[in-house]
């Protein structure tokens, strides 16, 4: 067997890439987490007027699940030059992208003022948001477990992904706080504009700090070392396809899960159980205000018990709780609704908080861009794109009943059960160039890796 020895960042620098993922992450999706809610309570009424409330949530949520449509597009090109010339370059172009289409958002015309070109601008920005957010994630998460320790990668990766619920906490409490603080009136009027203009001096603080980050040690071995693809898609599908189709898998439930309850439960709250959007409100805040810590505590046991064991718990446990989910909702108690939103997230971060470092390490160094971002942007088409738009069409087809839409989790869950038993344990390898079970990155459940300045022992 032959190792290599990882390349390694200064204290500093680890401390830079965790913030700077962080940060950068959490602006990025409040901005695309701020159109999911404002699909869900705002766009039906002001760019949908002349349809029923059921069917302007619904086409509402069609732009919303328009944005997933971009995300493998944006995946694979931003996922080609940061394979190709650097993590960093790419994770700046995302930020802008994300900002000005979000920007611009925020002062759209609305279906009275320009009639049918509203619903038409506001798709074509929701696409671009789309692009953006497809080729963030690749570099964001790569930027963090790259600098990471060794031993490590779980708890470092596992930044970026706390970034998704800061980002959601601030993009849902943006709105709570103009709900209580305007009348209906003037938040319909010109309020729900806010949170969107609010983008352009969010992303000018994280273009700041990104800027000051360095490129990440692998890549630069990869590169130093000749190892750059001239076309890394083609190379990810010629030598890593089943690692793609293992990503796709494992990511399913996760997503599905994560927009059914922090987008279609908006819906269901407001609409079925016809109680005000706050009680739901408060709920996604709770959640994800409990989720930024629990995604990092996931990750670091990750490193301890190993991803594929952590991942499996949180997939088992989602499709349990997919039911009683929805018991809860249905007795309109709000601190019964507030407690399935919590739990069906904290079930949920025990597979997000591990995935970041686990998805990575199914690849290659000069491939992981592109084959991590595939592998991700793809499940988020197939699982979170379309999971609110299915679930309200569900809903209507079992007149408001939400049993088909816990059994369209369950489904899922069972996917991602299947893609994760067949997955590789990586998180005691050495994970600098190889892929798993491979000569140099030896699999969990055997390596006795030496070359890195430690023993990596297996634990029961």
């Amino acid at each position: 067997m032959t190792t290599s020895t990882p390349a390694t960042s200064s204290a500093d620098m680890q401390r830079r890439a965790r913030l700077g993922s962080f940060i950068g992450t959490t602006i990025e999706w409040y901005d695309f987490y701020l159109y999911g809610t404002a699909a869900a309570l705002v766009f039906p009424h002001l760019f949908f007027p002349s349809y029923s409330p059921l069917t302007g949530t619904l086409l509402a949520l069609l732009t919303y699940s328009a944005g997933f449509i971009a995300r493998p597009l944006g995946g694979v090109i931003m996922g080609h030059f940061g394979d190709r010339i650097g993590r960093k370059a790419m994770l700046v172009s995302s930020l802008m992208i994300m900002g000005v289409a979000t920007t611009l958002i925020g002062v759209l015309p609305t279906f009275a003022v320009a009639g049918v070109w509203a619903p038409i601008l506001l798709l074509l920005l929701r696409i671009v948001q789309g692009f953006g957010v497809g080729g963030e994630w690749g570099g964001a998460v790569l930027v963090a477990v790259e600098h990471a320790p060794p031993s490590r990668r779980g708890l470092f990766g596992a930044w970026p992904q706390a970034g998704v619920p800061a980002g959601l906490l601030l993009a849902n409490g943006v709105f709570m706080s103009l709900t209580l603080t305007l009348s209906d009136e003037a938040f319909m009027t010109w309020g729900w504009r806010v949170g969107f203009l609010a983008s352009f001096v969010m992303i000018a603080i994280g273009l700041l700090i990104r800027l000051k980050m360095e490129e990440t040690p692998d890549f630069q071995k990869a590169k130093d070392g000749g190892h750059i693809a001239k076309f890394p898609i083609v190379e990810v599908f010629r030598k890593q396809w089943k690692q793609v189709l293992l990503a796709v898998g494992i990511k399913m439930s996760q997503n599905a899960i994560f927009y059914i309850i922090t987008v279609f439960s908006l819906t269901y709250v407001t609409t079925v159980l016809e109680l005000p959007r706050s009680v739901a409100l408060i709920g996604v805040l709770a959640a994800s205000a409990v989720s930024m810590f629990t995604i990092l505590f996931f990750g670091r046991l990750s490193d301890e018990y190993g991803r594929r064991r952590v991942y499996l718990i949180g997939a088992v446990l989602s499709a349990l709780f997919a039911f009683p989910f929805f018991l809860l909702m249905d007795t309109t108690s709000s601190v019964l609704i507030w407690a399935s939103i919590v739990i069906g997230l904290v079930f949920h971060d025990l597979m997000y908080g591990p995935q970041a470092a686990f998805m990575s390490e199914l690849f290659e160094p000069e491939l992981r861009y592109t084959g991590a971002s595939v592998g991700y942007q793809v499940a988020s088409l197939l699982a979170g794109g379309l999971s609110p738009v299915l679930a309200v069409l569900l809903l209507g087809l079992a007149d408001n009943r939400p049993w088909p839409v816990a059994l369209y989790m369950v489904g899922l869950s069972v996917i991602t059960i299947i893609a994760t038993f067949f997955s590789p344990e990586t998180h005691r390898g050495n994970r600098s160039r190889g892929n798993p079970g491979s000569a140099d990155f030896p699999s969990a459940d055997h390596s006795d890796a030496r070359g890195t300045g430690h023993v990596l022992t297996s634990r029961p």
